[in-house]
């Protein structure tokens, strides 16, 4: 089971207000369902990753900023829902099992405007991804995870292209969600992702400075996605590798 938002390890982090302004998507030619406001850094981030994705697919955000109260309304439903599959649980596993689909409102990333609920879209609309966005573990037999295997190999692709571009551009997977992503909130240094809240991300070598064979070498050997993961505190040099990767599969 992965780290979750109720465990403690998340809840323990302290939130820090930084001012951050609000941006609506549209302005940044972000794709999204009517208006969808995030923190500038999350709009900043999706931008790049949106720029890393093949020629004809994009971005496309279902939700970002969400009022407290709608947050406070769809845990409350969802908790109603475990305790009537689930007669006798107690409260705190009935906690536990809720925040694998929706945050307890005092962690929640989306209320703060820095999380996303997002897929990928084509000329044809949208890509198939295994479930849809918002099918909780119960209706999905947890296709909902990002790792789940019960799903086809063309949504196991897509959600490893999805990956790929958000993780290059520093955005973090919420596990049991494969469409939520989220940058600058409690999550985002969680025990499941390489950041820590007390230090920066390690600076690396830049890629130009790689010899072209061996980025070649790294490439044929499928390391991409570590590089970028390793590198993701420089989007533009991750970027290459994740551009380079889409290049390779294509042909």
């Amino acid at each position: 089971m992965p780290v979750l938002m109720s465990d403690d390890r998340i809840t323990r982090i302290p939130a820090i207000e930084v001012g951050e302004a609000l941006v609506d998507l549209y302005t940044c030619g972000i794709s999204a369902e009517g208006r969808q406001l995030v923190r500038e850094g999350v709009a900043d981030r999706l931008v790049v990753a949106d720029s890393f994705l093949p020629t004809g697919v994009r971005l496309h955000v279902v939700e970002g900023l969400r009022p407290l109260q709608l947050q406070l309304e769809i845990y409350n439903g969802y908790r109603a829902e475990l305790q009537r599959l689930n007669p006798g649980i107690s409260d705190a596993e009935v906690h536990v099992l809720a925040s694998r689909f929706v945050s307890p409102v005092e962690v929640a990333p989306h209320v703060a405007g820095a999380a996303v609920d997002l897929t990928l879209v084509g000329e044809h609309g949208p890509f198939d991804l295994g479930t849809p966005i918002d099918a909780t573990p119960e209706q999905s037999n947890g296709a909902c995870y990002f790792d789940a295997t019960n799903i086809s190999r063309e949504a196991r692709t897509n959600r490893a292209l999805l990956a790929d571009v958000l993780t290059a551009a520093g955005l973090v997977n919420y596990p049991t969600e494969w469409w939520h992503w989220s940058y600058g909130d409690r999550y985002w240094p969680s025990p499941n992702t390489a950041t820590t809240p007390s230090t920066a991300p390690p600076k690396h070598p830049c890629c130009r400075n790689v010899p072209e064979a061996q980025r070649r070498d790294w490439i044929s050997q499928e390391n991409c996605v570590l590089i970028v993961r390793r590198w993701n505190s420089d989007v533009i040099e991750a970027g290459y590798h994740v551009i380079e990767r889409i290049a390779l599969t294509l042909r």
